[in-house]
């Protein structure tokens, strides 16, 4: 049960007979996108960034912490996998952590401000675990917060929007007034727009091409009318927190890793460190795959198709038990494409009175914090599935996940196990329903309608 005098999420877990247990008991559920649900329809929105162009609004749902100082670069070397030889100054990179077992703890985006100033933003867990590092380590550097609007006491202190799609270059020209200067890939770069000095990185979610946009947030509405006014004739559409949940599974991110923080000695400074009202200590565990150990819902780098960011140039943590991991099998990321008829079948258990299977919300229908659903070949494990979501652009129910390295044959057929275990879980937007199986072909590149 929870334990209401908690100061931290190792006071919450000694509440608990495990954090497995405290994670699918969690009464939080999927991670929340606080903009409104649709500016238009979630369908138009979704097929605008394949083929108009789309302004997400990411203002509110990311913490971004800055870290000043002279042992930033330390810090960020020591903690990440990645290779920080050419980074700098207006340099961007997807920054992934681990712990000391090669478990990844979270990515996110970092931003290269200044030779000895950078700002990470994305979900809380990569964030926090660096300004913990740096608050508590032997390094010269000052953090400061700009958390998430649903952790944040007060307004928020940056604005960021994304324009992207076939025709946001022509867009980002006419607010610009002229010619887009040459920002090449994750580089940032310094536009105006309305009269406001705005930062740009060249960046894309959707797969297509298009600049994330950053400033402060008194200048948010004055940029976001001008963008506005200059795609109208050119079908740009502002994207809503339901298009906008199912943005990052069709571009083949999973955001969703379990943060490898939950046991072993070596992280309880940690989690004594993180709130017991964080992110981390009320996120919720859901769907059908089920272990009592925590360390079975935790990713290596390569389960996310991050291996490409591993880079054995520098000392880091982690290191050791990723370079005795490199060279074994590794499970590789794939997209499942749920079979028609089965998610047909879902729905149809709606209707009457009979036995009813766990409800798939459109367009995504994920439901917790940690989507974990099981996927099976001839009966065994092979996979797990993460967010499962539907978008006009693919044409299917479809989701993002990771299966054993020789199973990721591309065509090939499997089945996933929708839903949970003995009615569900008590979570409350977990309604009574029984377990089905769905079928799913297993895609090795984003499946196209």
């Amino acid at each position: 049960m929870a334990n209401p005098s908690a100061k931290s999420l190792e006071d919450k877990l000694q509440a608990w007979k495990s954090p497995v247990e405290m994670l699918r008991n969690s009464e939080v559920g999927p991670y929340v996108f606080p903009i409104a649900s649709e500016f238009s329809n979630w369908r138009d929105e979704q097929e605008a960034w394949q083929k108009t162009a789309v302004l997400f609004d990411l203002s509110n749902h990311m913490t971004d912490i800055l870290f000043e100082g002279p042992d930033v670069k330390r810090l960020l070397s020591d903690l990440a996998v990645n290779s920080f030889e050419k980074f700098g100054k207006n340099k961007a990179k997807q920054i992934v952590c681990c712990n000391e077992d090669g478990h990844v703890i979270g990515d996110g985006i970092l931003f290269g401000l200044d030779e000895e100033r950078v700002n990470i933003s994305g979900r809380p867990s990569v964030p926090n675990w660096v300004a913990f590092n740096a608050e508590t380590g032997n390094y010269d550097v000052k953090v400061s917060r700009d958390n998430r609007s649903v952790e944040k006491h007060g307004g928020r202190l940056k604005y960021r929007y994304q324009v992207l799609g076939p025709n946001s270059a022509e867009i980002l020209r006419r607010v610009v007034g002229g010619t887009l200067p040459d920002i090449k890939f994750f580089n940032i770069g310094q536009v105006t727009i309305g009269g406001r000095q705005v930062n740009a990185l060249n960046h894309g979610m959707a797969r297509t091409g298009g600049l994330e946009l950053w400033g402060p947030i008194a200048d948010a509405q004055a940029v976001r009318d001008a963008i506005l006014e200059a795609g109208r004739d050119l079908g740009l559409t502002p994207v809503g927190a339901r298009a906008y949940s199912t943005v990052s599974p069709e571009s083949g991110w999973i955001p969703s890793p379990t943060p490898a923080i939950y046991a072993g000695e070596a992280m309880r400074p940690y989690r004594e460190w993180l709130p017991a009202d964080g992110f981390e200590a009320n996120a919720s565990l859901g769907g059908s795959y089920y272990s009592d150990k925590i360390e079975d819902y935790y990713q290596t780098p390569w389960d996310l198709g991050y291996g490409r960011h591993v880079k054995f140039d520098h000392d880091f943590l982690g290191r050791e038990a990723l370079e005795a991991m490199a060279d074994k099998p590794h499970k590789e990321k794939v997209w499942f494409v749920w079979n028609d008829d089965d998610v047909v079948k879902i729905y149809r258990s709606m209707f009457g009175h009979g036995e009813r299977y766990k409800y798939l919300e459109f367009p995504g229908a994920q439901y917790s914090t940690l989507p974990f659903d099981k996927v099976l070949q001839g009966g065994k494990l092979i996979g797990l599935s993460t967010y499962n979501v539907f978008t006009v652009n693919v044409g299917h129910w479809f989701s993002l996940g990771m299966v054993d390295a020789d199973k990721a044959v591309d065509g090939s057929e499997a089945v996933l196990i929708w839903g949970e275990e003995n009615g569900g879980s008590a979570k409350p937007i977990v309604e009574r329903h029984v377990q089905t199986e769905v079928r799913v072909t297993i895609r090795t590149e984003r499946p196209v309608g």
